[in-house]
């Protein structure tokens, strides 16, 4: 029996529509060979696309964050190790250093099984299917979220907040959560979050509405503070900065009583001490110096 021409045509038709809108096959990860991935929600299902390059980030390159740097990397060794860990939220002033502590660790510790995944903030919602395809992995596996904050009704919110509860689904053994935020509970606070609370008669408990809203970074076991350094904390992380770099460079005596009254002047036209501020600040003046004195 033969379809009728017209209407084989016409299927023809809504196929070709329709296939541009259906998710292309991913290859399987080689996760032998690949130590980190993006995850990609498509308008029907998601996939891990893997990120070829990672930035050569290394432990010793962060100053000034030493007390962080252990806490972080302990908690990520007994992880590495099968041991009882913590889900970490970093969370503190922007440049400080919380995102480049994640990506040194994975080139620290790849070789001995730790992977990324990286998921934006929008894409959290898709969870349960990120952990499902990693479950059965023998290498272990941070989910990974930078510069996580949410808004009131954000649906990424609740998936998370039940992720790290273990509520409606548990993470397997091999995954754990590591965000980072500027804020310390991922959330926007105003003065008016319980206005409407105390405006309701016979609310005896005002603070709960508050309560609701920083609930999620309390599920969060290990809490990381990053904050801006003090002035003598960041003229001594831009003088090993301007060291390091002058090394590699070739530049000699590059760090001069010039170049830290230069380093505290770029702070101020930020508005910013931090470790990114004082990279940059070094990057600049090694720069240029090199272009002064000409080849050695």
């Amino acid at each position: 029996m033969s379809l009728d021409p017209d209407l084989t045509a016409q299927l023809k038709r809504v196929l070709a529509a329709l296939e541009p809108l259906l998710p292309r096959p991913s290859p399987a990860i080689d996760w032998a060979t690949c130590h980190a991935a993006n995850w990609h929600r498509g308008p029907f299902s998601g996939s891990l696309e893997p990120v070829p390059e990672i930035e050569a980030m290394h432990l010793d390159d962060l100053l000034g964050i030493e007390a962080q740097k252990q806490a972080v990397e302990v908690n990520t060794r007994q992880f590495l190790a099968g041991l009882p860990a913590n889900n970490a939220l970093l969370w503190g002033t922007r440049g400080t250093g919380k995102s480049s502590l994640i990506r040194a660790l994975l080139h620290r510790y790849a070789a001995e099984g730790l992977r990324i995944i990286q998921v934006d903030k929008d894409d959290l919602v898709s969870l349960p299917a990120i952990v499902e395809t990693l479950k059965a992995q023998p290498w272990r596996f941070l989910v990974f979220s930078d510069d996580l904050s949410f808004e009131t009704g954000d649906p990424s919110y609740k998936v998370l907040k039940s992720a790290l509860d273990g509520s409606v689904y548990a993470l397997p053994e091999n995954v754990l959560i590591y965000v980072t935020s500027n804020r310390r509970h991922l959330v926007a606070e105003f003065d008016s979050d319980n206005r409407g609370a105390m405006m309701v008669e016979g609310e005896v408990h005002h603070g709960e509405a508050g309560e609701e809203k920083i609930s999620l970074s309390g599920r969060f076991g290990l809490w990381v503070a990053f904050h801006p350094f003090g002035q003598d904390r960041y003229v001594e992380v831009v003088r090993q900065w301007v060291t390091r770099l002058a090394e590699r460079a070739g530049v000699a005596s590059a760090w001069t009583a010039d170049a830290e009254a230069e380093a505290i002047l770029w702070s101020q036209k930020k508005g910013d001490r931090s470790g990114r501020i004082a990279w940059q600040f070094a990057c600049d003046w090694v720069g240029r110096e090199a272009l002064r004195r000409g080849p050695t």
